[in-house]
């Protein structure tokens, strides 16, 4: 019984390090709004009461890349509103592996989907990002913490405004730096042609992976995508 209580009051202190609201910009362009039938989300599971122990980084996550990615965690933490989750873009693994992490922090377990970067990252279709750019029209993948908004209907279908949390994507929102679902990120394109094909800067996900991942970002998560 007291590892139990030992382990619910770990949790309650890990939740109340949210320091104040987050900050929400206005959306870049006049969109559709999805109703949360349409998106199908899952409601936000509580925390498990499972007994504290040392938070180590998932086996699929690089410890290097998840350590950063928990001080971008901390630092921001007035303008996350929900620390139980976090994803994780290792922008130095190919397209061709699943590099987009998803990590609950309160039992260490992970999903992982593919996900492409920009073409202006990698202008030669090699299959790996070489460079991040903040700059409107750069098509080119940023690197650091951003914040998931709301969903919305857009060019790419269903999607998910970002906010970029750093000075190396500040951008973001104003670029259109979204999560959407994209046909040149399916499996299949690796089986064909070895590597995924290429975003504007976005986040683009396969079509089948879309509503999982939605389902387990939500609303006032952080995503951390760098190249370490």
């Amino acid at each position: 019984m007291l590892e139990t209580t030992t382990g619910r009051r770990t949790v309650v202190r890990t939740g109340l390090i949210l320091a104040g609201a987050m900050v929400v910009p206005g959306a870049v362009a006049t969109a559709q709004r999805l109703t949360q039938a349409a998106l199908k989300p899952a409601s936000q599971p509580p925390l498990p009461m499972v007994a504290a122990r040392p938070l180590t980084s998932p086996r699929v996550v690089r410890p290097e890349l998840f350590r950063r990615a928990l001080a971008a965690l901390d630092a921001h933490r007035g303008r996350v509103a929900d620390h139980d989750r976090i994803a994780i873009a290792d922008f130095a693994a190919a397209s061709a592996e699943k590099r987009l992490h998803l990590v609950d922090l309160a039992n260490g377990t992970s999903q992982s989907f593919l996900v492409a970067h920009g073409a202006g990252s990698d202008p030669s279709h090699t299959g790996w990002l070489h460079r991040f750019s903040n700059d409107a029209g750069s098509n080119a993948s940023c690197e650091g913490a951003f914040v998931t908004q709301d969903y919305y209907v857009g060019k790419h279908g269903r999607s998910q405004r970002l906010v970029g949390l750093d000075a190396t994507n500040d951008n973001a929102l104003a670029r259109a730096i979204v999560v959407h679902a994209a046909w040149y990120s399916n499996p299949d394109m690796i089986r064909t042609h070895g590597m995924l094909g290429r975003s504007q800067g976005c986040f683009a996900v396969g079509e089948s992976d879309l509503d999982e991942v939605f389902r387990r970002l939500g609303s006032g998560r952080m995503i951390y995508a760098a190249k370490v």
